[in-house]
C-alpha cells in the first residue's frame, strides 16, 4: 500500500519545527526514525495532512550525562543507547532494555522519543524509563513544561503530548552507585513485540537492606504498569527469594493483561510473575559489582 497524500517539512531548528507545528497542530505530526510512522502510513492508520522531519536538527540529538541525571535527547538513536558508555556506566538498565527492541538495523533509526511518543504497551523503553524515574519534556507555543513518566503514558498509543507540542528529550535519574539492574522479556521470537517484559532495580546498602527499588512492565497493560509500591515494601528488607516471590504475587494482583492475537491474558500474567522473580534476582545478583546472574 502507499500512504495518503502529505505536505512535508524539514526544519533545521527547533524554532523551525514548532513554528510548523503551529499552522495545523490536528493535522501534522513528526517524522523521527520512522519505524513505525511509515508502517502506520503505508497502512493508512495514520493520514496526516503536514509531516514535519526531525532528521535535521541537531538540537535534539545530544546526551548530557554530567548530572545527578541523565538527559537524552528526542531524536537520539536507540543504537546509540545501547553503546554509549556513558550509558552503560550510569543507566545500564536503559543500554539492557534496547538491545530487545527489534534487530540492530531498526535500533540504527529508532529514536528514543519515537519509541516515547509512539507508546506502544510492548514496547521496552517507556517500561525502563518508568523505572528510572523518568521526566518528559516537552515544548509547544505556550513554552516548555515537564510531565513525570507515569503521568505520561495515558494508554496505547496515547500520551500527554499535545497538539503543537513536542517530546524534544528525557531525563532520567541515575541509580545509586553499585545498584543493579534487570530487563527481561518474554516474545514469541527474537526481535518480536514483548509479550511481558520487567524493568527492575535494586540498591542494597552496607547493612545488607534494600535502601532503593523501582519496578515497571510493559505488555501486561494498555501503558506501563509502575510498582509505586515497591520502595515502601521492598525497603529495609533483605533481598532473598521469599521477597521477590511476595512482591510477584502483589505484581500478578495487580496488573491488567489483555488478549491478543499472540497471547491471552492468563498466559501474560503468569509470564509476569516468572519475570519479576527473576527479574529482582538478577537485580540483587548485580548490586555492589557483582556479576550478570
Amino acid at each position: 500500500m502507499k500512504p495518503p497524500r502529505f505536505a512535508y517539512a524539514a526544519p533545521a531548528t527547533l524554532d523551525e519545527v514548532l513554528e510548523a507545528l503551529g499552522v495545523e497542530p490536528d493535522a501534522t505530526t513528526v517524522l523521527a526514525g520512522g519505524q513505525s510512522l511509515m508502517p502506520m502510513l503505508n497502512m493508512r492508520m495514520a493520514a496526516p495532512r503536514v509531516v514535519v522531519d526531525l532528521n535535521r536538527v541537531g538540537e535534539l540529538a545530544g546526551i548530557e550525562a554530567g548530572g545527578e541525571r541523565v538527559r537524552i535527547g528526542a531524536m537520539v538513536r536507540q543504537r546509540t543507547i545501547e553503546t554509549d558508555p556513558r550509558i552503560a556506566r550510569r543507566l545500564p538498565l536503559l543500554a539492557e532494555a534496547t538491545t530487545h527492541i527489534a534487530h540492530v538495523p531498526i535500533r540504527t533509526r529508532g529514536t528514543v522519543g519515537g519509541s516515547l511518543s509512539h507508546a506502544d504497551p510492548s514496547a521496552e523503553l517507556p517500561a525502563a524509563i518508568s523505572a528510572l524515574d523518568g521526566r518528559m519534556h516537552l515544548r509547544g507555543a505556550d513554552g516548555d513544561r515537564v510531565v513525570a513518566a507515569r503521568e505520561f503514558f495515558l494508554g496505547p498509543l496515547t500520551t500527554a503530548i499535545e497538539p503543537g507540542e513536542l517530546l524534544v528529550a528525557v531525563d532520567v535519574a541515575a541509580p545509586p552507585p553499585g545498584s543493579g539492574w534487570a530487563f527481561l522479556e518474554v516474545a514469541r521470537t527474537h526481535g518480536a513485540f514483548a509479550l511481558a517484559g520487567v524493568a527492575a532495580v535494586l540498591h542494597v546498602g552496607s547493612d545488607g537492606a534494600i535502601d532503593h527499588a523501582a519496578l515497571a512492565m510493559c505488555g501486561v497493560g494498555s501503558a506501563p504498569y509502575v510498582a509505586t509500591w515497591l520502595p515502601e515494601t521492598a525497603t529495609g528488607e533483605h533481598p532473598d527469594e521469599a521477597l521477590f516471590e511476595q512482591v510477584a504475587e502483589r505484581v500478578r494482583d495487580e496488573i491488567s493483561p489483555y488478549d491478543d492475537g499472540h497471547a491471552t491474558a492468563d498466559y501474560r500474567r503468569r509470564v509476569a510473575v516468572v519475570l519479576t522473580q527473576r527479574a529482582l534476582l538478577t537485580a540483587a545478583g548485580r548490586c555492589n559489582g557483582g556479576g550478570p546472574s
